[in-house]
Order: C-alpha cells, then sequence, then structure tokens
C-alpha cells in the first residue's frame, strides 16, 4: 500500500509538471515556435468568440492561454518545470486577444523561413516577397509590438509597422517609402556595397589570374544583343551573396566582340570558372542555363571545393596549435552544408580554420567526444579536449558569431572524463538541453561572464540529453539549472539569464553579503542583536515564483546597505516550523528589526510594489536613526551663516518624490561626514522665504556651508551636483582639502579643476513637484 501511495503521489506530481504540455498537445522539447504554432491552432477552435452560447469557453480558454504564456516566456517556463503552478504568479494569462487577432495577425511569419522571429512579425505580404528576394545578403527580422511592448518601446518604436536597417557599427536608418516589393527592393539594394567589376581587354586577365591565384572563383556574365544577360541588380546580388569566395564580373560583348569570342562566347551567356582553374582551361568552366539568382548561387556553391577533411590521424595534430571550427557530419550532403564552405572566407580574418570530419568513417573519433548528431564545434588552439559545441541556429550570421565568440571565450564542453565533481580549482557548470530556448540564450551570457572571470573561474556545459546520467546524479529537473562546484561545496545559481547576474552571484559567494539564518542563528544574531545592529530579513521559499525574483535584488540590496543595515535570509521550506512560529504566513516576507534590543520582538514588514534592490535599499535606510538636524529660519542663520563648523545641507519639500528617495541616502551622508561636517535639512515648504533667499529653485538641493574663519558665509553656498552619499562625502573631503590653508591663514593655492561631479542629473523644479504634488492626489501616474 505504501509504494502504491507513494506511486500515486509521484504521477500525480509529473501529471502536474506536464499538465501545460498536455494543454497545448507539445512535448517538454518543443522550441517557442512550436509552442505559438499550438497554441494558435487551439486558439482558432476554442475561442469564446467562436463558441457565444457556451459557458464554459471563457475558463477552457483562460487555461491554455495561461499554459501558451508561461510555456513561451524562458524564466517562467524553467520556474514551471521546477516546481510546477505553485513556483508561478497567479496573474499570468489573464488577458487575450479576439479570435481575429489570433487569425490573422498572430505567429504571421512561423511559416516564413526566410524571416527570423525576433519573437513575433506583424509586417505586410510585401515584406516577406523582399526576404525571399534577399535571401542571403540581407537578413529579414520582425518583432510583433502587440507581444513584445516592451522591446519596441525601448526602440523607439510608436507607429507601425515600422522598418529599420541595422548595420554594425552604426545608426539604425528608418524606411518612410511606400511598401511595395519594388520599393522594398530597391531600399534594400543600396545596402549592398560589393564591387560587381566591368572586364575588358586591359584588366580581364590580371583581375581574373590574381583572384584564381588566391584560391577564388570567378562567375561572369556576357552580355550581347542576343542570349542572356544577367540584369545589374542580379550582378549585385550575388556579389554580395558570394563575397569572399567568388568573384563577379560582366563583360559587354558588343563592344569587345573578340575578347568575348576569346571565351567561345557568341551570345549573351553566364559561366562559373571554379577557384584553381584558369582562363585557358575550359573543360572545367561551368554555363548556367538560368538568370535567378537562388539557382546559380546554389550552383555555384555546389562546385566549391569542399572544406578540409579531418581524420583520426590528422585531427589531434591539426587542432594542437591552431583554432578550427569543425563541421561535425553523418554522411548527409545538403545545402547547409554547401553553405559551409563559406565560412573559411567569413572567419578568415579572425584567424580560425575551417574543417571537416565524417562521422561514419571515423566512428570512434566521434564517439570519443560523444557527438551523435551532425554538428559544429570550436577547437580553441589547446588540445582535442577544449571545445564547445554550437546550439544555435544553423545559420551562417549565427555560426560565426559564436566562433568569434567561443574563440575568445572560456567555456568547455564537458565530458564525464573531464567533470570538474573533484577539481580544486571553481568551476560553474551549466546543466543544459539543446531543445530549450532559455538554455540557448544563456550560452552566450555564459560567454561574456566567462570573459570576465578568466583565471578566477572555470566554464563548462554538460548536455543532459547525452550525459543524463550525470544530471540525474546531482537532481537536475530544469534547464538551465547552473550551478557553482567550489571543491566540497555546490552552490545554485538562482537569477536573471544574464552575465551581469552571474557574476553577482560570484561576487556574493565570495564575500556574502546576505547572511544565511537558521532557528539558532536567527535567536542569537537577530533577536539577540546589538543596542546599534538593524537586521532586514527575508523570509522566503525556494518554490516560490516571487521569492526566486526577489533573490538578486535582495544581495544586490544587502550590498548597498554593507556596514549599515545587517542583512540576512530564511529558508521557510527547510525551517517551515520556526517560520510558523514567527507568524510567517506568505513568502516572500521582508521585515525590519530596528535598534531596539529592549523589543527584540519588534519589527517593520515591507508593504511596497516595487521589489528592486533601489527601493528596498530606501525603506530600509529609512528605519535608521537620524543624525542629521531639521533647522529654522533663525538656526539656519546662527549655526550655518555664522557659526564655526562646516554644514551640508538638504533643501527638500515634503511633497516632492525625489526629495523622499533622497532622504535616507542624506542620512547616510550625514554618517559618512559625521565628526567633520554638520549635517541639516531644511524645509523649503513651510520656510519658502529662507530657500529663496538662498537661491533654491529645484528639489532637492545639496549646498556645502564651509567655516571660513571669522568671514560670514555665503548664504546659498557651494552647490554639490550630485544625490549619490559617496559622491557627495568625496566632493566636501576634496573642497576642505583645497580650503585647508585659507583655514590656516595661509595664501591660498590655486584650486585643481576635476570638472563637474554628478552633472546632468535631473532636479525637479518647485513647480513641476507642485503638479506632480496634485496629479498624485488626483490618483495619476507621473514619470
Amino acid at each position: 500500500m505504501k509504494l502504491l501511495l507513494v506511486g500515486w503521489l509521484l504521477a500525480t506530481v509529473w501529471a502536474e509538471a506536464q499538465d501545460y504540455y498536455n494543454l497545448l498537445d507539445v512535448g517538454r522539447e518543443a522550441t517557442t515556435r512550436e509552442i505559438r504554432q499550438a497554441f494558435k491552432k487551439l486558439a482558432l477552435t476554442m475561442h469564446p468568440d467562436k463558441k457565444p452560447n457556451d459557458k464554459s469557453a471563457h475558463d477552457a480558454f483562460l487555461k491554455i492561454n495561461r499554459a501558451y504564456e508561461v510555456l513561451k516566456d524562458e524564466d517562467l517556463r524553467k520556474k514551471y518545470d521546477k516546481y510546477g503552478e505553485k513556483g508561478l504568479d497567479e496573474q499570468q494569462g489573464g488577458r487575450y486577444e479576439s479570435w481575429n487577432y489570433y487569425r490573422y495577425d498572430f505567429g504571421i511569419y512561423d511559416d516564413d523561413l526566410e524571416v527570423i522571429t525576433l519573437d513575433r512579425g506583424d509586417f505586410d505580404s510585401a515584406w516577406r516577397e523582399v526576404a525571399k528576394e534577399m535571401d542571403g545578403v540581407i537578413r529579414i527580422g520582425a518583432v510583433n509590438c502587440g507581444d513584445n511592448g516592451h522591446l519596441c518601446r525601448s526602440k523607439g518604436i510608436s507607429s507601425y509597422p515600422s522598418l529599420y536597417v541595422y548595420r554594425a557599427g552604426q545608426k539604425p536608418e528608418k524606411y518612410f517609402g511606400d511598401r511595395s516589393k519594388e520599393n522594398l527592393l530597391h531600399f534594400s539594394m543600396q545596402f549592398i556595397t560589393t564591387t560587381v567589376t566591368e572586364l575588358w581587354q586591359g584588366n580581364v586577365f590580371t583581375e581574373v589570374e590574381q583572384a584564381f591565384s588566391s584560391g577564388m572563383g570567378w562567375l561572369i556574365t556576357f552580355c550581347s544583343e542576343t542570349g542572356d544577360c544577367l540584369e545589374s541588380k542580379t550582378r549585385q546580388k550575388l556579389a554580395g551573396m558570394l563575397d569572399g569566395l567568388v568573384r563577379v564580373g560582366w563583360m559587354d560583348c558588343s563592344s569587345k566582340t573578340q575578347l568575348c569570342e576569346s571565351f567561345q562566347v557568341t551570345s549573351g551567356a553566364t559561366a562559373f570558372f571554379p577557384p584553381g582553374s584558369s582562363l585557358q582551361q575550359q573543360g572545367s568552366v561551368l554555363w548556367l542555363q538560368t538568370l535567378d539568382s537562388r539557382e546559380i548561387y546554389n550552383q555555384v556553391i555546389s562546385h566549391l571545393p569542399d572544406l578540409q577533411l579531418l581524420t583520426k590521424d590528422t585531427f589531434q595534430n591539426k587542432l594542437a596549435h591552431h583554432r578550427w571550427l569543425v563541421s561535425f557530419t553523418f554522411g548527409e550532403n545538403n545545402m547547409a552544408s554547401n553553405e559551409h564552405k563559406k565560412l573559411q572566407a567569413m572567419l578568415r580574418k579572425d584567424h580560425i580554420q575551417v574543417g571537416r570530419v565524417d562521422c561514419r568513417a571515423d566512428t570512434e573519433l566521434c564517439r570519443s567526444l560523444y557527438i551523435q548528431k551532425s554538428c559544429l564545434a570550436v577547437f580553441k588552439g589547446m588540445g582535442v579536449s577544449d571545445f564547445e559545441i554550437h546550439h544555435g541556429k544553423n545559420v551562417l550570421y549565427n555560426i560565426v558569431g559564436f566562433a568569434r565568440e567561443s574563440v575568445s571565450a572560456h567555456v568547455t564542453t564537458l565530458l564525464p572524463d573531464n567533470f570538474p565533481s573533484d577539481r580544486k580549482e571553481p568551476w560553474l557548470v551549466d546543466f543544459f538541453t539543446p531543445w530549450c530556448p532559455p538554455c540557448r540564450a544563456l550560452l552566450p551570457e555564459l560567454r561574456k561572464a566567462s570573459i570576465q572571470l578568466a583565471g578566477q573561474m572555470r566554464f563548462g556545459t554538460l548536455d543532459c540529453t547525452i550525459h543524463h546520467h550525470l544530471c540525474s546524479t546531482y537532481k537536475i529537473q530544469a534547464y538551465p539549472t547552473t550551478v557553482i562546484f567550489n571543491r566540497s561545496s555546490l552552490h545554485e545559481y538562482e537569477g536573471q539569464h544574464s552575465a551581469d547576474g552571474i557574476l553577482e552571484f560570484i561576487q556574493d559567494l565570495v564575500s556574502p553579503s546576505v547572511t544565511v539564518l537558521d532557528p539558532e542563528s536567527f535567536q542569537k544574531r537577530v533577536k539577540g542583536r546589538a543596542g546599534g545592529e538593524i537586521w532586514a530579513v527575508d523570509f522566503y521559499a525556494p518554490w516560490c515564483g516571487p521569492c526566486q525574483a526577489l533573490l538578486p535584488e535582495w544581495r544586490r540590496m544587502a550590498r548597498l546597505v554593507a556596514g549599515q543595515v545587517m542583512v540576512g535570509s530564511m529558508d521557510c521550506q527547510r525551517h517551515q516550523s520556526f517560520c510558523q512560529s514567527q507568524g510567517v504566513r506568505g513568502y516572500p516576507e521582508i521585515r525590519l528589526y530596528p535598534q531596539q534590543p529592549s523589543q527584540p520582538d519588534r519589527y517593520m514588514t515591507y508593504n511596497g510594489w516595487n521589489r528592486d534592490a533601489q527601493s528596498l535599499r530606501v525603506w530600509t535606510l529609512s528605519a535608521l536613526p537620524r543624525v542629521s538636524v531639521d533647522l529654522s529660519p533663525e538656526s539656519f542663520r546662527d549655526l550655518v551663516l555664522a557659526g564655526p563648523d562646516h554644514w551640508v545641507l538638504d533643501f527638500y519639500a515634503p511633497w516632492c518624490g525625489p526629495c523622499q528617495h533622497f532622504a535616507p541616502e542624506f542620512e547616510v551622508l550625514a554618517r559618512m561626514l559625521k565628526g567633520e561636517v554638520r549635517s541639516g535639512k531644511l524645509d523649503c515648504q513651510a520656510h519658502h522665504q529662507t530657500c529663496q533667499s538662498a537661491g533654491i529653485t529645484a528639489y532637492p538641493t545639496v549646498r556645502f556651508y564651509p567655516h571660513l574663519g571669522t568671514r560670514r558665509r555665503d548664504q546659498g553656498g557651494e552647490h554639490v551636483n550630485s544625490r549619490d552619499a559617496s559622491v557627495i562625502s568625496r566632493i566636501v573631503r576634496e573642497r576642505l582639502h583645497q580650503l585647508l590653508p585659507q583655514l590656516h591663514g595661509k595664501p591660498k593655492a590655486a584650486p585643481v579643476y576635476r570638472g563637474p561631479v554628478g552633472f546632468g542629473i535631473g532636479l525637479v523644479s518647485a513647480r513641476r513637484c507642485q503638479k506632480v504634488a496634485v496629479l498624485r492626489r488626483q490618483h495619476k501616474c507621473v514619470c
């Protein structure tokens, strides 16, 4: 009975984890495009618009809509795979569009292989025709701004459709013309800059032979009054498509009859002279019987020499001293392998050689590398064991980008023989599967992080579809799962799939900013805190989606308040009974235990909407005891303008939002300068005339009033254009250092100009702050 019960529970958990995939009728390895296609198919039949008399249609559609919203998002999908529905926010999938939207606008480019869906696309049909025409010359992408509003807004897109051309290192250029196929093609052609050479008696032999000697072929179209000749636009497209492999030229046979006859051409024709041939080797010439640029391209590519073949006898020696991009094949002879012939030319300047291995002939070699299907891999010049497999799209531009990144990065494909389970140096291991979209998105971020941490940490990836026994050993349940191996310690990474997120996590491991609490340490350190200590504690559960989202922000906040507030975390899944005894009923629960050891159980709970590091920092620092003093017009006159101390002042208004955010930062400044400079605050709403006399026109304003002996200080003080406590304290101390000779009665040294520190931080004018206050009272959002 116990075994049956356990089996039933496991089946229930498994069914829950599979539920969203079952709802959309897709496998766990489905790509984003396949998930979108499956959802669209269901949406067209299950939409409430198509079932007006079915009262259950709305709820049924919400279920599949929620499944789609979760599985299309890489972070949500990983949380769902790992924790099920309990790891998700309950709000996903609550809104949906009309049936017409799913029929006509949703996923319209999913069946167009020429268009790269940069999430989703919404351009008109003429753009699809242009994509087919320009394939191989210009990459065509599309973004659906209805589904990716944040991306479009970040790029400044405000009207639809908007067409932009993006070129490396240049500002995007917008197209304003008519969206007909002809005009779009004309617009696109201007970005092809490859030269098409006109051949004549004076240059034909030098140009052609020079190309042959450098390993390039020639595509020449002979133009005559009869026969067929490639038009100018087609020549230019082919020059762009074959750049680096084949030179493209044309010859006017109407005026150069003798020259054309030497090529045995009497009417219009097009010929391909392969690399290594010569003008005299007429037998090797390929005469083309088509005017279509794509057909010509395919024929030319198929007649180019294949990539250099590496065998088990030459493999190790070749890869020991040079960087290689190697194509592993299993006997395929398709257009994709022909396309790979272009890689040598595209990577020549990067000093990356390109070769191929036939895994049917060298089975033992491929098996030793655990290569079971066709792929490309970069070997980094350090021998056979240091390589990385390409898991992105099998598109030339993606492959070239991968190769360039990989040779400069320090990411290794792991195998059982080199898995770092007992290594002394720290390793970051990414457990992944090639079919997982979030996994593929993380790989380039790992490369970026590995470059920044070179020499400090090794990076490796383990394919769980091949090495599932190793993944099972470490209880990997969702992909990607990133683990840091530091000798006997294992640390699973939870955070954003970005290089910055990984670097912050590693930094926190080296120097933890958050104290991991258990019931004993909580009682001792938090409840028994010393008189001057303040504790901020995050009560969380690992399966909780919002808790995971908070984790990196909590670590970042801890670093921002280091030295002023102690920051801790309590795992309530591990210490469930203790958390319940503390009254924790939901996660995450963020509490602040203030400086009152006589009341150890007293705390404040964070109820703000924003859980980013800065918002949490402002809330935390607001609990610190004040060091600054409130000033009145009288104390401003007597203590600041005529008193014996240096002062730094914060001129503010209570209704001003930026002032409220700056208030805890000013208290940090007051602590940093305590004993050197006194800190004060002046309420410009209550004491408007005093602030006006001091020249205050925006809030908050920071002014420094140094003590200059018996001389009365200037009422306006010295403006400090920053709202960062560290920057302000540095400016004030540098200014005091400059004033030392004057303060001791010596001739003043020439000041060193250091430039405006923090210049450019916008201040909120008093008039604007008044408008903001009115709008807030009207419950309107103001940026």
